[in-house]
């Protein structure tokens, strides 16, 4: 008797749950999925123990017809394609239809749903098998309630984590759900308790300050770009906005959130050298195209897509992300704010925002209820409004202050430098919208689009700080990261122009490797003799190389020429860009001023006036940042000179 045999239809569906229902929020996932693609505008989500005692995902989208309720819970059912056609031109978030025999074989389910032209109708199901099916009075739209999930299977539920990182689980979905659904209201509930509530104006800018709070969301600067095939927008958190991890990354396409590394890698280089080592930005990135250009069907979660044209995506993202912040002044505020008191570096973020209607945030009162994130919403306008006194996240406007123009200790051309401009000038704050820089180092930057104000020093700290001031108050200044980001752009642009000059060694370096990875080096060769590295061999698993390309960093060779191998065996190409700007930032930090070093009034003002000129001068290339900036308001207040 032969041993293969058909499984049944429930053991079928219990192992089609083990893909697409992991855990509760992927119940969640997939039952808001269905409620979004229904058309709701609002959408509520009630869950108890973390979804593992009752979810309950309430909307108002158009409902099921009578007919089509029990065949909702077969197999591959589904109204979202008809034929393999329609595979190439997904434009919903469900399409294969498993969800719903899925959770039901797993769980006790009970749908209520009505299409408002006709009575409702009501099915209870129970590890998948049907138990009724009465017509019901509800009103349009679909009710779904879900308990005791995992209940007929104990190994899935013996490998559920804890409530917490399971609630943990749902808010982050949710909250991506509501980034990528500005139009659609949500509310998310947990034992009772408000987590979350968006009032589904299509406003994003609200959806993130009710996720991540006003001063993260003042914070976060706008991108756009476009392509002849894609059209990106959102918005990307200053370098001083950091995480620990990449989960603060937001990616969508056509509205769909999904985890794709080269995407999020492609973010990572636009930021380049603005970011420290082992920090990541808050990015909302949405991604518009044609959906034939996107593979959404490789993963049964549908988080995983692939990309035609993936190259030219991130090389807009790259490029998009890197000309937003060429256009603003990033030095961070020194200050740490009081309750109710704006940071300097939000006020300039707004300062910036606020010259286009679409994208600064409202600081006006308005009158009405707090919502959960501490904000006031008034769907009558485009901004985030706000009580001032709102004591989560209230921000106090900072008082107009007359300075007074005497400088005793100062020159009289500095003190004319420092006299406030006439109106109309350009302000040390702002940066013309024209002005994007690129990465060649300038030459010769005009005054008035320099990114960093004149400063004027004052003396040192530890031989290691830099005291500066002028009329908007005190800068500190890193004096080795000042020197490194200057000599960075230095040999950037040194290195980048070197194409095949060799440098003869008196005495060879010798590489040894296995025999095969010799095999794998022989085979690709040619890769590296293009990018001026020549290896002989010497004697069965050795090499040999007698000259090397002349920008490579001195005492640095082999390292460099070993890291080019090591990328030549694990990605059979050398990636050139990366290693000369590797062997940039190498020779930029061994050759920089060093802590407790003393300087003269003369290099001190030198320094900075190289900085000054300098394309990116916010940040070292590693991302540390080089100034920070003390207002006069906040000097005051530190001296309880204003209350």
């Amino acid at each position: 008797m032969g041993k293969i045999i058909q499984l049944d239809e429930a053991l079928s569906n219990k192992i089609a749950a083990g893909e697409v229902v992991e855990r509760p929020a992927s119940v969640v996932k997939e039952l808001v999925e269905n409620a979004l693609d229904a058309g709701s505008t609002i959408i509520e989500i009630d869950v108890e123990e973390a979804g593992l005692a009752k979810i309950r995902i309430t909307d108002n989208g158009e409902g099921i017809e009578e007919s089509d309720v029990l065949k909702a819970f077969y197999r591959h059912a589904t109204s979202k394609i008809r034929d393999e056609n329609d595979l190439f031109r997904i434009r919903t978030l469900g399409f294969r239809g498993e969800a719903l025999p899925s959770i039901a074989s797993v769980s006790r389910l009970e749908l209520a749903t009505s299409t408002g032209d006709a009575p409702g109708t009501k099915i209870v199901l129970e590890g998948g098998k049907v138990v009724t099916v009465e017509k019901y009075s509800s009103r349009k739209g679909t009710d779904i309630l879900v308990t005791d999930l995992f209940f007929n299977t104990p190994a899935r539920l013996k490998y559920v984590k804890t409530i917490h990182t399971e609630l943990g689980n749902i808010t982050d979905l949710v909250n991506r759900l509501a980034l990528s659904h500005p139009e659609v209201s949500f509310r998310l509930v947990h034992n009772g308790k408000k987590l979350l509530h968006t009032n589904g104006n299509g406003d994003v800018r609200q959806v993130l300050a009710a996720i991540y709070g006003m001063g993260i969301a003042k914070l976060l600067v706008p991108i756009e770009g476009r392509s002849l095939d894609y059209h990106i927008s959102g918005y990307a958190s200053m370098p001083e906005v950091t995480r620990a991890s990449r989960n603060y990354i937001s990616t969508m396409i056509n509205g769909r959130f999904i985890k794709n590394y080269p995407l999020s890698k492609a973010i990572l280089e636009g930021y380049h050298t603005l970011l420290p080592i082992g920090r990541y930005p808050i990015v909302l990135l949405n991604v518009q195209m044609d959906p034939i250009l996107v593979d959404v069907n490789v993963h049964p979660s549908k988080m995983e897509v692939r990309i035609s044209k993936e190259a030219e995506l991130n090389a807009l993202v790259i490029q998009t992300i890197s000309d937003a912040f060429k256009q603003r002044q990033l030095i961070p505020s020194g200050a740490k704010p009081e309750k109710g008191e704006r940071r300097a570096s939000e006020q300039t973020a707004l300062e910036l925002d606020g010259s286009s209607g679409t994208s600064g945030f409202s600081r006006e009162k308005a009158a009405g209820p707090a919502s959960t994130s501490g904000l006031n919403f008034n769907s009558k306008n485009d901004g985030l409004r706000q009580e001032v006194n709102t004591s989560s996240v209230g921000f106090a406007a900072i008082p107009e202050r007359k300075y007074e123009q005497s400088w005793p200790s100062l020159p009289d051309r500095v003190k004319e430098a420092l006299l406030p401009k006439a109106e109309g000038s350009m302000g040390f704050n702002q940066v013309p919208e024209e002005h994007i820089a690129d990465n060649a180092v300038p030459t010769s930057v005009p005054e008035d689009r320099k990114r960093v104000p004149r400063m004027y020093p004052i003396g040192q700290m530890h031989g290691t700080y830099i005291l500066a001031q002028n009329e908007n108050g005190l800068y500190i200044i890193d004096q080795h990261a000042a020197q490194e980001r200057i000599k960075y752009e230095f040999f950037r642009e040194k290195v980048g122009k070197v194409e095949s000059e060799l440098q003869e060694m008196l005495v060879p370096i010798t590489f040894e490797y296995s025999t095969d990875e010799c095999l794998k080096i022989q085979e690709y060769k040619a890769e590296l003799e293009r990018v001026g590295v020549f290896l002989e061999d010497f004697g069965p698993n050795s090499f040999i190389i007698r000259s090397h390309p002349q920008w490579l960093p001195p005492g640095e060779e082999k390292e460099v020429i070993e890291e080019m191998i090591e990328q030549l065996l694990s990605m059979k190409k050398v990636d050139i860009k990366k290693l000369r700007e590797e062997a940039a930032i190498m020779m930029s930090c061994k050759g920089s001023i060093k802590a407790n070093r003393h300087l003269r009034n003369d290099e001190i003002q030198a320094l900075l006036d190289e900085l000054r000129e300098a394309s990116d001068p916010f940040t070292c290339p590693h991302g540390r940042p080089i100034i920070v900036h003390f207002s006069s308001y906040e000097m005051e207040k530190l001296f309880k000179r204003v209350m």
